[in-house]
């Protein structure tokens, strides 16, 4: 179903909705996932299904014991491939703010004893992460602050997570004005219940009807001594509250005293490092006025505070992962009636609705079922789509028939990178002109026939590939004047003439193989044969002579003799292609089946691979070489299926020996080869798969905002990765460059253990005494080795300089490059090593600061100087780049353990 149907089913019940939310007490709106009748519960509460407010999914019914009886229970599950499933429910605007309540229920309904895994979310933000393995049933609430007439609750599967699955939904109103007071500097964020305690509280839990609101209030006996006084008397009208929450009489008729004590204390464990918001409730004692001090993890938040009535106390508490709440008697003995706690959960701006309009039209033009639906950046980027904050910055949409560039990506003015390679794109390049902060352009594997006039306008244009199009005439001087371009890709395309002189600079790699006259020579093309191969055989006319019998005679012969020549070369054509045939057939099947008898991977057919594939369902990872989905083996085990698009098929030989050198990579710190399939057209490589994801998503990309890298984890994973690139140095034989060492190529699995990725450009060093070998420079730009781009000499030590580009990011939390601040902070080598040589720590990333020792950070940052160093010789071998890391690490682990003591 596309998003206008989806509207459109909306639509349609939108009057249902209203009735059955407005018609409950409160406007209760209540909920039954998967469910297939309404229904009132013991509190005389409705129930609804909930097939009017989400069109996907399946249902289930689950039984389950609760320790007392059995329950059956309706749900609503979605397969992992689906991405993102969402409610939509109208809400009152009205109504300031809204509980939401999810109850989520696995008990094994599948048979898999796999608990799932996933993310929800309500609109851009991410609200919680549900482990239905630590609990189940598990049930989450959230306030929400209403800014607009719809709400979207959604439930975000993540890799080998399993099917999110819901049970019941939940909306109540409640008071106008709630739960704001005291978080004025918070005013943007989702409130995530973690605690609503009824103290005193000793039998079951509190909620409707006597919280009108339908929260739940528990007791607090896990958190108190059992044995101080409960259900003391209040002093005033508990129904004339000022306090705007509006707690229940129930809960502030019960409240927790400790009798010839000076100090009441709970102590609450909070799931994880955050920002929260407390709300301490207190009614007092007929002719009683208690005083005492209000601590909060040590800190004095209220002196002498004296309850005279009923009251509320209001604290926020910035970067806690536990809470300590103290009252210490000044006049009588402390006492609390209530208290709530909340983690404050951010919500990231939405994208412009002029992104949102683009991206919607763009999917249409498609004709595909994108799954763009709601915010294209929040809470998870869409797929094919990157994001910074709120801002669409890189879109990938290669091997999508597009045909043309339409003149909607010009609305899409903050992208820095677009892919539309392989798009069956036609004609001149247009529609790109207002995409200035355009960084990568990638039009490569197309139609294209011309270069049009816009391209000048991308000033901000790094990399501009282009290859394996049908350009023709010359290259245009404006490429020459964009500053910042660095490679332009110009291969197998029919351009001739001379480049222009303006791209004739140190700082461009331009290739351009594959044409069929360009160069910066002066030479003319006209002097360069068209076509050097053998002419086909000509017919030569003779002048008319006296003679005509011997004219004719002489035309005669010359016709035969051109058929006969034209004849024997079209049978030494064919006797040649056969032969070529034959002899390619012979080898292929002779090294495939020198292949199986390797032993150590297995060779798929391209039927197994549909079927471990789900038929190529689940994309993971795009490349110029085409996609890599997620499979799943026979054997349940989960692979990386890397498929090359037709092409960038490699030849027989070459994609052999690929397989050849990834056979005899074997180390705890490199990816392995599982399989491969190698049939006509088809060139697939299946890896073992690493649910955790790229280190660059980790330090700056989609996990960076959840929970950053400790500098004691980027330590271990740099140390995972230089143990991987020591092998090839100097375990494998022969020994392996890998050529392309950056972030994206270190995956890490689900505890953060890393390995190196992706020897597609890996090149093998047979002479055991060879210092180098000469070739084509190819890696990623930052990431490249000065040395290895000016002289093309390839040696370990330009992996070492990539890796040291690597250091410099998991110190500094920032790519290779960017195009934002002054123009000396573009390259992140040129940048950061003025400061880490002055011992300036202030350019370590914020999120590690304070957390450091600082002669760990002092090792690291030396070492990583060291390994981007421009002379060659001055660089260390990766071997010493491991020892001096280990020590790093070391350091650091002391210093934590002394730290852990001292508190």
């Amino acid at each position: 179903m596309d998003l206008r149907d989806s509207w459109t089913v909306f639509f349609l019940f939108s009057s249902f909705l209203l009735v059955a939310f407005c018609g409950q007490e409160h406007s209760f709106l209540s909920l039954s996932c998967g469910g297939t009748t309404s229904f009132n519960d013991s509190s005389n509460i409705s129930w609804f299904p909930d097939t009017p407010y989400i069109t996907s999914g399946k249902t289930t019914t689950i039984n389950y014991s609760d320790g007392s009886s059995s329950t059956n229970v309706s749900a609503r599950f979605f397969p992992r491939s689906r991405g993102r499933a969402c409610y939509w429910i109208p809400v009152n605007n009205a109504t300031s703010l809204i509980l939401v309540r999810a109850t989520f229920v696995y008990k094994n309904y599948d048979g898999l004893g796999k608990p799932p895994i996933f993310y929800v979310s309500l609109g851009t933000a991410t609200a919680a992460k549900i482990n239905l393995a630590k609990n189940d049933p598990w049930t989450e609430e959230f306030l929400w602050k209403i800014n607009k007439d719809t709400l979207t609750f959604c439930l975000n599967s993540i890799p080998s997570g399993g099917s999110p699955i819901i049970s019941l939904l939940e909306i109540r109103p409640l008071p106008k004005g709630s739960y704001t007071k005291g978080r004025e500097h918070f005013p943007n964020k989702l409130l995530r219940m973690s605690y609503r305690i009824d103290c005193g509280h000793i039998n079951e839990s509190i909620r409707y009807p006597m919280d009108p609101y339908d929260r739940i209030w528990n007791g607090d006996r896990r958190f108190i001594p059992s044995h101080a006084t409960t259900e003391f008397k209040i002093q005033n009208n508990i129904n004339q509250s000022n306090i705007v929450e509006e707690p229940p009489a129930s809960v502030l008729q019960n409240g927790r005293v400790l009798p010839r004590r000076k100090m009441l204390a709970y102590n609450l464990p909070l799931e994880g490092l955050g920002d929260y918001y407390i709300i301490l409730y207190f009614a007092g004692i007929l002719h009683v006025f208690p005083s005492f001090d209000v601590f909060i993890n040590g800190d004095l938040v209220k002196s002498n505070y004296t309850i005279k009535k009923i009251s509320a106390l209001y604290v926020t508490r910035k970067e806690i992962s536990s809470l300590n709440i103290t009252l210490r008697s000044i006049s009588f003995y402390p006492q609390i009636n209530a208290f709530e706690v909340y983690s404050m959960v951010d919500i990231p701006h939405e994208a412009s609705s002029t992104t949102v309009s683009a991206m919607q039209v763009i999917q249409q033009s498609t004709g595909l079922d994108l799954g763009w639906q709601d915010d294209p950046c929040s809470p998870f980027p869409w797929n094919h789509i990157d994001c910074e904050g709120n801002l669409v910055t890189s879109l990938d949409l290669s091997d999508i028939n597009l045909r043309s560039i339409s003149p909607t990506f010009g609305d899409l003015m903050d992208l820095k990178t677009l892919d539309l390679h392989n798009t069956s794109l036609a004609g001149e390049i247009q529609n790109l002109a207002s995409l200035q902060s355009l960084q990568k352009l990638n039009l490569s594997f197309n139609q294209l026939t011309s270069f049009g006039v816009e391209l000048e306008n991308l000033i901000s244009l790094q990399i501009l590939d282009l290859q394996n199009n049908s350009l023709g005439g010359v290259v245009p001087d404006s490429l020459g004047e964009i500053e910042e371009l660095h490679l332009l890709n110009l291969e197998n395309n029919k351009l001739q003439g001379p480049l222009p002189q303006s791209l004739n600079k140190d700082n461009i790699d331009i290739r351009i193989s594959g044409n069929s006259c360009l160069t910066f020579s002066a030479t003319s093309c006209d002097d360069v044969p068209s076509n050097p191969t053998i002419e086909a055989p000509q017919l030569i006319m003779i002048p008319k002579r006296k003679h005509h019998g011997k004219n004719h005679l002489a035309i005669i012969l010359g016709t035969v003799g051109g058929a006969t020549l034209t004849i024997f070369l079209i049978c030494l054509s064919a006797f040649v292609y056969n032969a070529k045939i034959r002899y390619e057939t012979l080898h292929k099947t002779r090294e495939e089946t020198n292949m199986r008898n390797w032993g150590a991977e297995k060779v798929f057919t391209y039927k197994e691979i549909k079927v471990a594939t789900s038929n190529f369902k689940e994309i993971i990872g795009r490349g110029s070489f085409g996609s890599v989905y997620l499979g799943r083996l026979p054997n349940r085990k989960a692979v990386a299926v890397k498929v090359r698009f037709d092409k960038s098929q490699l030849g027989v030989d070459s994609f052999i020996n690929e397989i050849h050198l990834l056979s005899k990579i074997r180390h705890q710190n490199l990816v392995s080869l599982e399989g491969f399939c190698h049939e006509s057209k088809h060139q697939i490589l299946v890896y073992e798969y690493l649910a955790g994801g790229s280190l660059a998503d980790h330090l700056y990309g989609a996990n960076s905002h959840k929970t950053p890298l400790r500098w004691i984890r980027r330590l271990k994973i740099a140390i995972d990765a230089a143990k991987g690139l020591d092998y090839l140095h100097n375990g494998s034989e022969p020994r392996i460059i890998h050529r392309d060492i950056k972030c994206s190529n270190i995956l890490l699995d689900m505890d953060l253990n890393a390995k190196v990725c992706d020897f597609g450009l890996s090149k093998q060093v047979t002479q055991t005494d060879a210092t180098h070998v000469t070739t084509v420079v190819k890696g990623t730009a930052g990431y490249l080795d000065p040395e290895y781009y000016s002289t093309q000499q390839l040696t370990e030590k330009s992996d070492v300089y990539s890796f040291g580009v690597v250091l410099l990011e998991l110190i500094c939390g920032r790519e290779p490059l960017i195009h934002s601040g002054t123009p000396d902070s573009f390259n992140l080598v040129l940048w950061a090593k003025p400061y880490l040589q002055a011992g300036a720590f202030e350019i370590v990333d914020e999120s590690i600061q304070g957390n450091f020792d600082l002669e760990s950070m002092k090792k690291a940052a030396f070492i990583a100087m060291k390994s981007v160093e421009r002379d060659v010789s001055q660089r260390p071998p990766i071997a010493e780049v491991l020892a001096e890391l280990k020590e790093a690490y070391g350091i650091q682990l002391r210093f934590l353990e002394s730290y852990q003591n001292e508190s």
